[in-house]
């Protein structure tokens, strides 16, 4: 059934882009002005299913779209997790019962907070292991653009080579800040993490609660469309490297076309 959905969304997008869309920037505009035009941009039914086969990258899309009109477009394009999901599974409270702007009073700074949330929404769904699936970011330098994964990982603790010196050994457990950074590979140099899915944006794009309830929702989907990210050690090496705003560049640039803006 998800082939033929995504075989049939993909159909619909090829269409849909022989009539451009009038709401927010072209890619033409540039980077800087593609960003701005996000807060702007009300999406189609059509981009709300575009999004969802995304995955966390479209966070910054559904944002100015009410939650209600959100929810829906989910709902139609068949989101085994949905807005109203989320919010009973992680805040308790159903959809009809949030305000237009999401904010229930609850929103995390952490990603060991947002873990904690996202796994709520996996155990109702009913995940297997849903307590080694987690979120994790990576901030640039200036503190102005994040990285974002999310990962499983099978261990409760691990012990790693420093990511920036490259040299030390380190242990993390949980309530650890770092064990919500992606590792690659352990100290024994086996296989550690598995990425199902990355965004790279600016931080302030999921401050808010409704943002990230729109993350934790996509997040949960991107793990039951069983999506892998394979691509993002890659990226991260660049990230590391300084080469973030490069990274959320051509990631925008590449999202503002998969969502046909």
């Amino acid at each position: 059934m998800k082939k033929l959905l995504v075989a049939l969304l993909c159909s619909c997008l090829i269409f849909a882009c022989a009539t451009p869309q009038k709401e927010g920037p072209s890619v033409e505009h540039g980077f800087s002005s593609a960003l701005i035009g996000l807060g702007q941009l009300l999406l189609s039914p059509l981009q709300i299913a575009a999004g969802l086969l995304e995955g966390i990258a479209s966070v910054p899309y559904y944002l100015s779209t009410n939650l209600q009109t959100l929810n829906q477009g989910l709902v139609a394009a068949q989101a085994d997790i949905t807005l109203d999901d989320t919010y009973e599974s992680a805040y308790g409270k159903r959809l009809t019962d949030v305000p237009e702007s999401g904010d229930t009073g609850i929103v995390f700074r952490r990603m060991k907070h947002a873990t904690q949330f996202f796994q709520k929404v996996l155990k109702q769904y009913g995940i297997h292991n849903s307590n080694h699936y987690i979120l994790t970011s990576i901030e640039e330098n200036s503190d102005e653009h994040v990285l974002l994964a999310v990962v499983y990982r099978p261990f409760e603790t691990i012990k790693v080579i420093d990511k920036y010196d490259g040299k030390n050994k380190r242990s993390f457990s949980a309530v650890d800040r770092l064990f919500y950074e992606p590792f690659e590979v352990g100290i024994n140099n086996k296989p550690l993490d598995i990425v199902i899915d990355w965004a790279a944006f600016p931080k302030h794009y999921i401050q808010t609660q409704k943002a990230q309830a729109i993350l934790l929702t996509l997040a949960a989907n991107s793990i039951l469309n069983e999506k892998i990210a394979q691509e993002y050690w890659n990226i991260e090496r660049h990230w590391l490297a300084g080469r973030a705003n490069e990274i959320v560049e051509e990631r925008t640039i590449d999202m503002n076309k998969r969502m046909d803006i």
